[in-house]
């Protein structure tokens, strides 16, 4: 056989075994996978020491093959940050059960009754990079939506994700729920996420997580339909009716407070009437923190530190310290110019007027819009949601943070006394 046929037929097995779990799962009362949910927290507490210790080689491996400070960071696994994996999995024990929840519901003129309630999409197949937090909260967040999940994350983090799965799988075993409710993809060769990406019939919905590369290949690649969880080129507008001390904090925080994730700022936008008093403050405050900044010619004239900014630093997605920065001379300029570099992710405008931040509101397409707010809250923990499965920007089923009532769909049970139709 060859390599592409191996990967085939060994990620169908899988999803065979996870559709058998999954159908046990989807009959599961919510004490049953919060007792599931709260063995797996536990079981990662104190399966700590061999996790990092599996991290730390993933990590050297990486390095040895000069990845980026900001790859090491999404790879990394400390102590603290694996008790942070565990308390994300209690978070999940203490929110709603989203299956059987009527979404909607009537009673006809005929008597018949109507209810759209929640249920499992069934076997959900995640294609991921080398964040290995998502190895476990994808499985939880599947878990108590009751759906089976096939884990395919990337090969620098094979060591990590591998214990993470044998304790999680460990723990399921003293359960209701079967230990093939989370399986874990080979991770060696490409072939196996081409697998997975055309199991159709086997796997109800892929989620790709990752850079756009990864996510561009799952969307053109895919016969399993698929959420797609995009990339975060997000903008700061400071509007002419900005309180510039409040604008500077939020613009820092977007920026600095963690630039390698998908909801941290990648692009400064400053209205005309308040450029010559922010953009000095600003470029001081980022120079401080460290951050480069690639800029209009407005802002290259206020700091030769400042690098002429080209339509690569507008579309780009630094996840770094670095920021693309441009004077705009009306609100609808800023929003044009969003909406043409923008990934549809966040977007946040500084205004003190209400009629600005309703026009910005409506008029950026984005999934989250902040006012006078980081765009760093753009996140299912911030949103009260628990653990998110990603971020989605596309606009069918589920948009912005994915928690557990986005990795549901729904049944229509009609409940009549022997009503038939005429």
């Amino acid at each position: 056989m060859s390599g592409e046929e191996l990967a085939n037929s060994a990620v169908a097995a899988l999803a065979l075994r996870s559709r058998e779990a999954a159908k046990v799962l989807a009959a599961l009362s919510r004490a049953e996978k919060d007792a599931a949910l709260s063995a797996m927290a536990n079981a990662i507490s104190e399966n700590a020491d061999a996790i990092v210790a599996a991290n730390k080689i993933d990590v050297e491996v990486a390095k040895a093959g000069g990845a980026i400070e900001q790859y090491l960071d999404r790879l990394t696994l400390t102590p603290s940050r694996v008790e942070g994996i565990a308390d994300g999995l209690r978070q999940l024990v203490d929110l709603p059960d989203p299956i059987g929840e009527v979404v909607r519901g009537s009673t006809l003129a005929n008597g018949l009754e109507i209810r759209q309630i929640r249920v499992p999409f069934g076997v959900v197949g995640m294609v991921y990079e080398a964040r290995p937090n998502v190895t476990v909260d994808a499985a939880g967040i599947c878990l108590k939506s009751g759906n089976a999940v096939l884990l395919r994350g990337s090969s620098s983090a094979a060591k990590t994700n591998e214990v993470l799965v044998e304790t999680m799988r460990a723990a399921l075993t003293q359960t209701r729920v079967p230990e093939d409710a989370i399986q874990l993809v080979p991770s060696q060769d490409r072939d196996t996420v081409t697998a997975l990406l055309t199991a159709r019939g086997l796997v109800d919905l892929v989620i790709p997580r990752g850079g756009s590369g990864l996510i561009k290949m799952v969307v053109e690649e895919a016969t399993v339909p698929v959420i797609e969880t995009g990339v975060g080129n997000c903008h700061v507008y400071i509007d002419a009716d900005a309180d510039l001390d409040k604008a500077l904090a939020i613009v820092i925080n977007s920026k600095v407070q963690r630039p390698s994730v998908c909801n941290a700022a990648e692009t400064l936008l400053v209205h005309e009437a308040v450029a010559a008093k922010f953009i000095p403050t600003v470029l001081a405050a980022f120079k401080e923190q460290n951050v480069l900044v690639h800029g209009d010619e407005n802002f290259a004239a206020a700091s030769g530190d400042v690098r002429i900014a080209t339509d690569d630093d507008w579309a780009r997605e630094y996840e770094s310290l670095e920021i693309a920065a441009k004077v705009v001379y009306s609100l609808e300029e800023a929003v044009a110019h969003i909406r043409k570099w923008g990934s549809g992710h966040t977007e946040a405008i500084v205004t003190d007027s209400i009629s600005a931040a309703h026009k910005f509101v409506i008029s950026c397409d984005s999934a989250a819009v902040m006012v006078n707010a980081s765009t760093r809250f753009t996140d299912g923990e911030q949103f009260g949601f628990g653990a998110e499965i990603g971020i989605s920007t596309q606009k069918l089923h589920a948009r912005g943070p994915m928690g557990l009532p986005e990795m549901t769909t729904t049944t229509w049970v009609v409940t009549g006394d022997g009503h038939i139709r005429a």
